[in-house]
């Protein structure tokens, strides 16, 4: 082995490379130019480790076989290894030329820099700039398994190469699914960024996607440039193609254009823009339409952003606008933005201190009406100001106070100002096995309003205490669940409110409306959620819970029952309705759900009325995921408590049907209307290096009308995905979804 210095201009080093050939010379002679055959091996300097980048490491060179000049070049034959910092080039023959610092390698050359590997048979390189050439070159990309073929690279630098007739893929085969073939191929690992030229996207050997000019990532690092096509059909804008281009404007900043082709509708453009800093971030989205059904242009807005203006002082903004009532359904293609009914539009600020917070903030909202099923809009705040302090464990007491103003404005309905402050102290008594808290409450709200009718009161004050009393107790026991030791408990809690009656007939509601009653409402003062309605109360809560818990933790399994019982009816009521008995006691709460092992958990709630006899609302859902990416879901919902009663069964699962297809699915089926109120149906099929989806969603976009939307996607592991997305479908109706794409998640023990 030989190892030559960085730079020949430098005396010693110069001197001591010279002796060395001096002796190669002299040897060769004495054997009338036999070659000089050397076996060794190549070795790092003692001294210290070279980086792996290193432009001023030494080149070691090492070979069966060298012959030359020892002052301009070295050639190299049999097991040639030369080697400079990150590049190791090994090949048959090779001749070294040192003044250039360059190699030319010859037979089954193999080239390593960095984490990329090229053969070929035939290559230059300079070791210094990092320009040459790899002819008839096969590569191996090792930031993402990037491989190909082609007919040569040039080497431009140590991150920049042009790829001529290439192929490019992330499949492992020799002969892969899918492959990239374009006339060059720009490639910049500096930028993680590959650029092919006149380019054509193989699948199964049927050429499915072309352009003349198209990019693709090296790495998962962003990139400017034109963004795989998405491709769908829809029953309200028939089949639908987009061609996105992102822009990546700076490390923290970015635009997306989403140019799309709609064919019943016309041509709509969308803009996303993003944005990021250390004390702010934020997402812009606006997209509109001349559409050719409606004759009328159309489109939508919104706006999100969060910013630390200081320590402790917050702004934030959430915005939305859309043209018309019917643009979310008409154009979107997720039921939580096809049934949105309220654009909210929302700025608020808020300082936070250690004991105290302060919050402001406007909001306004667009309605967009369901004509077949109108809904009154909620209030404007324009604006609300709230003032949060706790302090706890002063003397064993706990203090809280609550201040609020907000004016409520809704065209010519009855506004106006509502003041509030609550103020409320607690001495909570915690002890091993057991807990009591008393606490008292005071509440004083005044109004001032305006648009009343003439000779109406414009102002109100009300004042009302509220006492109350928690208490609950934990026992456990050593217990077995499923042959499994755990620990069982038995926790007994009462809940004593009483609240004087304060009569509210009179009163505006901007806010107020009567709690959904479940386990979380019956430990709460107030049986109504808002400020404008405060419950007179005279009664007590008794539930009992009790949980199998593993020693690591883990809650098995949990059981409650709950009931609320009143030595009083209620007489405050929302406007427009009138007081309600309700006897002696409350319907019957009782919930059980857990995991109960590590492939079955359930979820279920039951709300009953002994009065009735009947089951007000229910709940039942059972999971069984016996593995990962295998899960059936079973749900069965009843709710009496509304005008049209709801009964409906929901069916969802993801399940393979053999080696590498899985089949994914959703029914929720409406007893009383015998019809799907939401149905998904699908395939996914899993190669070594692809997925193929193909999905079918129908989801409510309003009381009378739906909307079916078709989703193909070919995704091709570490290049794109072509076609349009279901996974946001998958994952919001197939509770347990996993990608199939991804590694397989651990399920809990």
């Amino acid at each position: 082995m030989i190892r030559f210095p960085k730079s020949l201009t430098d005396r010693s080093a110069h001197w001591r490379l010279s002796r060395i050939f001096t002796s190669v010379v002299m040897v060769a002679s004495a054997t009338s130019l036999l070659p000089l055959t050397v076996h060794a091996q190549m070795v790092m300097p003692e001294t210290s480790k070279l980086p792996v980048d290193d432009k001023d490491a030494p080149v070691n060179v090492s070979a069966e076989q060298m012959t030359g000049r020892p002052d301009r070049e070295v050639k190299l034959d049999r097991d040639v290894e030369v080697v400079k910092g990150s590049t190791t080039i090994r090949a048959d023959q090779a001749e070294y030329r040192i003044i250039q610092d360059e190699v030319e390698a010859t037979g089954h050359v193999w080239m390593q820099r960095l984490q990329d590997v090229y053969t070929g048979d035939k290559a230059r390189m300079n070791m210094d700039s990092g320009e040459g050439y790899v002819n008839n070159p096969t590569y191996l990309f090792g930031k993402n398994g990037g491989r190909g073929k082609a007919e040569r690279i040039d080497f431009l630098s140590d991150d920049q190469a042009t790829v001529k007739d290439g192929t490019y893929s992330t499949c492992e085969a020799p002969d892969p699914d899918w492959y990239l073939q374009a006339s060059t191929m720009d490639l910049d690992s500096g930028r993680d960024v590959g650029t092919m030229h006149s380019g054509i996207v193989y699948f199964k050997g049927l050429p499915i996607l072309g352009a003349p000019i198209m990019s693709f990532p090296l790495s998962g690092d962003r990139k400017s440039g034109v963004l795989p096509p998405t491709f769908g059909v829809t029953s309200t804008g028939g089949a639908e193609l987009s061609v996105p281009y992102y822009f990546n404007l700076a490390p923290n900043y970015d635009l997306t254009l989403y140019p799309k082709y709609i064919a019943r509708r016309g041509f709509q453009l969308g803009a996303e823009g993003r944005y990021m800093g250390d004390t702010y971030s934020g997402t812009t989205f606006v997209e509109g339409i001349q559409d050719q059904v409606t004759g009328t242009g159309r489109y939508s807005l919104s706006s999100i952003h969060n910013q630390t203006l200081a320590p402790g002082l917050t702004l934030a903004w959430n915005l939305n606008k859309a043209s018309d009532n019917d643009y979310p359904s008409d154009f979107s293609h997720s039921i939580t933005a096809s049934t949105q009914r309220l654009l909210t539009r929302d700025v608020s600020m808020t300082y936070s201190s250690t004991y105290w917070s302060l919050y402001g903030h406007v909001s306004k909202y667009q309605l967009l009406q369901d004509v077949n099923n109108p809904i009154t809009a909620p209030y404007d705040r324009v604006p609300q100001i709230t003032f949060n302090g706790t302090r706890q464990d002063i003397g064993g007491f706990d203090f809280t106070t609550v201040a609020d103003f907000t004016r409520f404005s809704s065209g010519d309905l009855i506004g106006g100002d509502r003041m509030y402050a609550t103020q409320s102290v607690s001495y909570p008594i915690i002890r091993p096995g057991y807990f009591i808290t008393p606490k008292v409450s005071l509440d004083a709200t005044s109004y001032r309003l305006n648009h009343v009718s003439l000779g109406a009161p414009t102002s109100f004050t009300r004042v009302v205490p509220t006492y109350s009393l928690d208490a609950g107790m934990t026992f456990e026991r050593d217990a077995s669940l499923f042959g499994r030791n755990m620990t069982q408990t038995l926790e007994p809690r009462l809940f004593y409110v009483k609240t004087p009656y304060r009569d509210q007939s009179q009163y505006p509601n901007f806010d107020s409306g009567l709690a959904d009653f479940n386990f979380a409402q019956i430990f709460s003062e107030n049986r109504f959620v808002g400020h404008d309605r405060i419950s007179d109360a005279n009664q007590i809560t008794a539930a009992l819970t009790s949980r199998f818990i593993e020693e690591n933790g883990l809650e098995r399994l949990r059981m409650a029952i709950g009931q609320r019982f009143y030595f009083a009816d209620p007489m405050v009521t929302i406007s427009g309705t009138s007081a309600t008995t309700l006897g002696s006691k409350s319907d019957l709460l009782l919930a059980l759900g857990g995991q109960i092992t590590k492939e079955v958990g359930v979820d279920n709630a039951v709300q009953y009325s002994q009065t009735l006899k009947q089951m007000v609302r229910s709940n039942f859902g059972v999971r069984w995921q016996p593995a990962p990416k295998k899960v059936l879901n079973l749900q069965y919902r009843l709710d009496r408590s509304t005008t049209d009663e709801l009964k409906q069964i929901d069916l969802s699962g993801q399940w393979p049907v053999s080696q590498r297809w899985y089949a994914v699915g959703r029914v929720n089926y409406s007893l009383p209307d015998k019809t799907v109120a939401e149905g998904l149906l699908g395939m996914e099929y899993k190669a070594d290096c692809w997925v193929f989806r193909v999905v079918a969603q129908r989801i409510p976009t309003s009381s009378s009308k739906a909307s079916t939307s078709f989703f193909i996607q070919l995704e091709l592991n570490g290049f794109s995905k072509i076609g349009s997305n279901p996974l946001d479908a998958l994952k919001s109706s197939i509770p347990g979804y996993q990608n199939v794409n991804l590694p397989d998640s651990t399920l809990s023990n």
